[in-house]
C-alpha cells in the first residue's frame, strides 16, 4: 500500500523519500473533487448552449470600498493555513507520521497561524484598495449556472466532510461516545455515503438561492459523482485505509486466472491504519497486513463506478427529460453498493434476526427512489 504519494514514487522512480506525504487517500479524494467540478462544467455548459439553462442578470458594485466581512474570512482561512504549516514546520516528525490526523485536529502552530492571518488580510485589503474607485460604478453582468462551479464544488468539500464524518460517527456510535473528541477531530473514519449525501444537499441548497433548475443540476451533476466515487474508491484501496471486504479463503476460480491474485484476495500490506499483523523485516510506521486475504472491495467499486461514469456519459445527451439522468445514477449506485456490501466488513444494525449496515439501508433507498424518479419523470407527449 502506499500511505503517501511519496510512497508511490519511491516505488515507480526508484526514489528514497523518507516522509509519507501527501497523503495518497486525501491526494484521491482532491483529485475526486476536480473530476466532478470538470463534467459539471462541461455538461452545465452544454444545458447551456442548447437553451435549456438560462443565465441571470446580477448588479456588481465595481470599486466599491473592501469590507471588514472580506479582510476577517480572508485572514481566517490565512489562519487555519498558517496554523497548519508552521506545525508541519516545527513538529514535523508528528505532522508526517499521519498528516491527515494533523490536518483534521485542532493542533496547530498559532504563532504562525496569526502572522498569516495578519499577511492575508493585509493583501486582501491592498487588493481592494488598488481596484477602489473614487465613485463606485454599478454594472449588470450575466451570470450563468455554469460560472458557480467552483462555489458548488467548495459547497460540496465542505459538506461532504462534515457529512462523512458525522455519517461515521453515527454508524460507531459506541465509539464516539467513548471519546468524542477524539473521534470528531480524528483524521480517520469518513463514510462515503455521509459526504455523498450532505454535500449533495449543500450544493442543492445553495443552487436554490441562486435560482438553478435543481432537476437540470442534479443530472448535469450525475456523470461526474458516479466518476467521483470511483476514483475516491481508488484512493482507499492504494492507502489501505480499512474499507476492505471480509476473509476471502475461497480459491480462485478457474475461469478468473488471467487475474492477478491481489485482485481476488488481498493482505494489504504497509496499510495507513497498521491493521493485522506485523510484516517481517519492515521497520517504520506502515508495517502492518491482514493476517488473512481479504476482498479489495474498493478496488472492485472504482473499477464498477468509473465504467458506470462512462456509460452515464454516453446516455447523456440521449435522455433528455429532466430528472431521469440523476434518477438512473441513483439507481446504478445504490445496486453497486447494495451488492458489495455482502462482502464488505461493515458495523450492523440488527432488528430481531435481521442484519443489515448503515451503507444497505441507504443503498435501498437510492435505489427505490432511483426506479420510482425515473417511473415518473417520464418524456412529454409530442403534442403538449
Amino acid at each position: 500500500m502506499y500511505p503517501g504519494i511519496s510512497d508511490v514514487l519511491n516505488d515507480l522512480l526508484g526514489t528514497d523519500f523518507s516522509i509519507h506525504f501527501p497523503p495518497t487517500f486525501g491526494t484521491l479524494v482532491a483529485i475526486s473533487f476536480l473530476f466532478a467540478a470538470w463534467t459539471l462544467r462541461l455538461e452545465l455548459q452544454r444545458k447551456e448552449m442548447n437553451g435549456l439553462l438560462k443565465g441571470k442578470a446580477i448588479t456588481v458594485l465595481k470599486g466599491a470600498p473592501v469590507s471588514s466581512g472580506d479582510i476577517f474570512w480572508n485572514a481566517l482561512f490565512g489562519m487555519i493555513i498558517g496554523t497548519k504549516i508552521g506545525y508541519a514546520i516545527f513538529n514535523k516528525e508528528v505532522f508526517f507520521e499521519n498528516p491527515q490526523a494533523a490536518i483534521l485536529s485542532l493542533k496547530g502552530h498559532y504563532l504562525s497561524g496569526c502572522i498569516m492571518a495578519a499577511i492575508s488580510g493585509y493583501l486582501k485589503y491592498r487588493e481592494g484598495k488598488q481596484q477602489e474607485l473614487k465613485e463606485p460604478k454599478k454594472e449588470i453582468l450575466q451570470q450563468f449556472p455554469s460560472d458557480l462551479v467552483t462555489e458548488f464544488t467548495m459547497m460540496a468539500a465542505l459538506g461532504g466532510l462534515i457529512g462523512a464524518k458525522l455519517f461515521h460517527l453515527l454508524e460507531y456510535w459506541e465509539d464516539f461516545i467513548a471519546d468524542p473528541i477524539g473521534g470528531f477531530f480524528s483524521g480517520s473514519g469518513l463514510t462515503m455515503y455521509g459526504g455523498l449525501i450532505v454535500g449533495s444537499l449543500t450544493v442543492l441548497w445553495y443552487a436554490r438561492k441562486h435560482a438553478i433548475p435543481l432537476l437540470l443540476l442534479c443530472d448535469a451533476a450525475a456523470p461526474g459523482l458516479m466518476l467521483a466515487y470511483g476514483t475516491g474508491r481508488l484512493g482507499c484501496q492504494l492507502s489501505g485505509d480499512g474499507d476492505w471486504g471480509i476473509v476471502n479463503a475461497v480459491a480462485k476460480p478457474d475461469w478468473l486466472t488471467w487475474l492477478p491474485d491481489w485482485c481476488w484476495s488481498f493482505k494489504y500490506p504497509n496499510n495507513v491504519i497498521s491493521e493485522g499483523v506485523p510484516i517481517p523485516g519492515c521497520d517504520g510506521k506502515y508495517c502492518y497486513e491482514l493476517a488473512e486475504g481479504v476482498f479489495p472491495t474498493p478496488l472492485y467499486e472504482a473499477v464498477t463506478c468509473i465504467l458506470l461514469f462512462f456509460a452515464l456519459w454516453s446516455l447523456r445527451k440521449k435522455i433528455t427529460t429532466p430528472g431521469r439522468m440523476f434518477s438512473l445514477y441513483l439507481l446504478f449506485n445504490g445496486i453497486e453498493r447494495f451488492f458489495i456490501e455482502l462482502i464488505r466488513v461493515n458495523s450492523q444494525y440488527h432488528i430481531g434476526d435481521f442484519g443489515f449496515t448503515q451503507a444497505q439501508l441507504i443503498s435501498s433507498l437510492l435505489i427505490i427512489v432511483g426506479i420510482a424518479g425515473y417511473s415518473f419523470f417520464r418524456p412529454k407527449p409530442a403534442n403538449q
